[in-house]
């Protein structure tokens, strides 16, 4: 049974939401705050993480900083802070998917469903993909840049897979949003895979500013262009 952690102050839209995953077979564990979030967190293992971004004693981005320090575990934020500038740092830090309130339970339960499904069929025969210094070690799920490990999120690195997987062939936005949410792409704000290509840049490339492995094609897409 799939775990879910919770970090919510909201008690009303606690009982909502507790009733709708139980109905879909999901255990949940909730906090209130983030003090009780880090004994939760440090008590159990967990399959999907949703977080609020205000609470009382501290906010949802930092607990986000400190998952992202020791898992890849799939993260959403389900917040009423809806501007543009909050969704962004959420997704720098490594959120994987925001949810700006209100929202409607049944787009809600289809995203985590889909990040679960996701985080449990990321997996390929192949146990290594190599392309111009950057090595994919999959069963491991560890990046290494000319043998130097590069410390992804879990869709930055699920992106750079995907990337490496098709080389040299022109993926679309739509293709892309595909593969990596696998949910009706009208739902997903349209500069979240922007912002994950500039982050996966920065990490990837000699000069993020002129791209190598990572090409816009414009009008077209995204390529992984093999230099090697």
């Amino acid at each position: 049974m799939k775990r879910l952690f919770l970090l919510e102050d909201d008690l009303s839209l606690i009982n909502g939401l507790s009733f709708a995953v139980k109905k879909q077979g999901y255990e949940i564990a909730i906090a209130r705050t983030t003090l009780e979030a880090d004994a939760l967190w440090a008590d159990g293992k967990y399959d999907l993480v949703i977080l609020d971004v205000s609470l009382p004693d501290g906010s949802g981005f930092d607990f986000c900083k400190k998952i992202r320090q020791t898992s890849k575990v799939p993260i959403m934020f389900l917040t009423a802070a809806d501007e543009e500038t909050d969704i962004i740092m959420g997704l720098d830090i490594g959120g994987d998917d925001y949810m700006t309130k209100p929202f409607k339970l049944a787009i809600f339960l289809s995203r985590i469903n889909a990040l679960l499904r996701r985080s449990e069929n990321f997996s390929t025969a192949v146990t290594e993909l190599n392309s111009d210094g950057i090595c994919i070690r999959l069963l491991k799920g560890e990046v290494y840049k000319r043998g130097e490990p590069v410390e992804l999120t879990a869709s930055e690195y699920k992106l750079l897979c995907l990337f490496m997987e098709n080389p040299d062939q022109i993926l679309s936005q739509e293709q892309i949003l595909g593969r990596l949410w696998d949910c009706n792409e009208s739902y997903i704000d349209n500069n979240s895979l922007t912002v994950y290509i500039r982050r996966l840049r920065t990490k990837i490339e000699d000069d993020p500013g002129e791209p190598k492995r990572i090409v816009t094609v414009r009008g077209m897409g995204y390529k992984w262009n093999t230099v090697d």
